[in-house]
């Protein structure tokens, strides 16, 4: 009798590690026009920024009351500082257009591939939940970090051709080498980063929840803009260490010599525990999504 050969054992599917699915995913992701398209914009808002300072008859009104007072202060100082320029747009910024950015991103990480079809390839293939969690988080990062990166980039250079190296000074008074400004620069970006992260860790868990990209992008400007009013009722000031916003004007504060750390330590903590939360809750669903 002839021996019948074993079958052979099907070959697990092996895992595909992270890094290849960061690049894979990164790469999607800066070939879509609108993500260009954002990043551009946000790039040329310290240009815009500078121009219009440089142009206009004299600096905003905005009091004199130092950064204090928010945005309008920062203008002011802009107008003829080159280490203030690229500070104040990201603090402008940070109000409307970088949430809109990782918005953008987390929408389509999430939102957007589900209602293409192309999520289901990822919860079909050898990728755990968690770990593609995690690749679409570290994508949003990614954005964030360009979006920012390239707007400090832009305001220092702009900020340096129209004022020059000798209109480099803090709110302080100092006048710090152009290394300790490129220190300064580098915190700001990296909280500012952070900041951002969070808003796209909130939107990605809306994005876990839905297939329309579109009400994750409105949900969380939605959810700005609320916040931003409720930081002006003294009555709900209870609730005002809760918002991620509460410590976004502390990011004058890397323009002072030395920088105060406590508002911008504050900052950071809250940023992490939305991050936590937010990822927290998009895992939560997606471990129960089919498709």
């Amino acid at each position: 009798m002839t021996a019948i050969a074993a079958l052979p054992h099907p070959t697990p599917a092996r895992a595909i590690g992270v890094p290849r699915l960061l690049r894979a995913e990164l790469r999607w992701i800066f070939r879509r026009p609108r993500t260009l398209a954002v990043l551009g914009l946000l790039a040329a808002m310290p240009a815009v920024i500078g121009i219009g300072l440089t142009f206009v008859d004299g600096p905003p009104s905005g009091g004199s009351g130092g950064p204090d007072n928010g945005g309008d202060s920062l203008l002011v100082a802009a107008a003829g500082n080159a280490l203030v320029l690229p500070i104040a747009a990201l603090t402008m910024g940070l109000g409307l257009l970088l949430p809109l950015a990782a918005a953008m991103a987390s929408a389509d990480a999430l939102a957007g591939e589900s209602s293409h079809g192309t999520l289901r390839g990822w919860l079909l293939s050898p990728v755990s939940r968690g770990r593609l969690l995690a690749v679409k988080a570290l994508g949003v990062g990614v954005v964030v970090l360009v979006a920012v990166t390239a707007m400090a980039v832009v305001g220092v250079v702009t900020g340096v051709i129209l004022n020059g190296t000798d209109a480099i000074f803090t709110l302080s008074g100092t006048t710090p080498g152009f290394g300790a400004v490129l220190g300064k620069i580098a915190i700001a970006v990296l909280w500012v980063t952070l900041q951002a992260w969070a808003i796209g860790a909130v939107a990605l868990a809306i994005s876990a929840c839905t297939e329309h990209p579109m009400l994750v992008v409105a949900s969380v400007l939605g959810g700005v803009i609320v916040s931003s009013v409720l930081q002006l009722l003294d009555s709900l000031s209870w609730l005002h260490p809760f918002l991620l916003n509460s410590s976004w004007e502390a990011l004058a504060d890397v323009l002072r010599d030395p920088v105060p750390t406590a508002s911008l330590l504050e900052g950071a903590i809250r940023a992490a525990c939305y991050i936590a939360i937010g990822l927290s809750l998009a895992y939560a669903r997606i471990i129960t999504k089919d498709g």
